[in-house]
Formats: structure tokens, C-alpha cells, sequence
């Protein structure tokens, strides 16, 4: 018997999807998600701030929006850093573990 590999691999993946349990309703996100969520959050406050930057420094733009821009990306850089350090702590914590 010979299968050809892509309808093999065609086979397993509608296998796959029909064996995949199915979101519910109203259910809460996935941590994969809700951290890509956030990191496309601190990216764009990022963007923002460079944005703001820029045109200040540039066209002389208004000190205010710059001021706001350099304190939102601090303070997304400072949640980063903590949620870095919980995630190094727990990496820790697993390793001191007894086997």
C-alpha cells in the first residue's frame, strides 16, 4: 500500500483540527494570548513614544505629549522588567525542586 505523503499529512491535519477541543463561549483567553496581547501592548507604546520623540525633537512639537510619551514607556518597561523577574523566580523555583 502506498500513500502519498501529502494526502498523509492533509489526513492528519483535518484529524487534528476535528480532535482539537473547541473553544467555549465566553471563556476566558488563553495565556498564550493575553501575554501576546500584552507584549503587542508594550510594543506599541514603544512606537508611540519613539513617534512622539521624534516629531518633538524634529518639528518642535508639543514638550507635553513627549513628556506623557517617555512616562508611558517607562512604566511599560518597568511592568516588562517585573514580569521578566517573576518568570526568572519561577524558572528558579522549579529547578530547586526535589527530582
Amino acid at each position: 500500500m502506498n500513500i502519498p505523503t501529502s494526502i498523509a499529512v492533509q489526513s492528519y491535519d483535518l484529524a487534528r483540527n476535528a480532535a482539537a477541543p473547541a473553544p467555549k463561549a465566553g471563556a476566558t483567553p488563553r495565556a498564550e494570548a493575553a501575554f501576546g496581547a500584552q507584549m503587542a501592548s508594550f510594543t506599541e507604546t514603544l512606537r508611540q513614544a519613539d513617534t512622539a520623540a521624534t516629531s518633538s525633537m524634529v518639528s518642535g512639537a508639543n514638550p507635553h505629549a513627549l513628556v506623557e510619551a517617555v512616562a508611558a514607556t517607562e512604566l511599560a518597561v518597568e511592568t516588562a522588567i517585573a514580569v521578566r523577574n517573576k518568570v526568572v523566580e519561577a524558572y528558579l523555583e522549579i529547578l530547586r525542586m526535589p527530582v
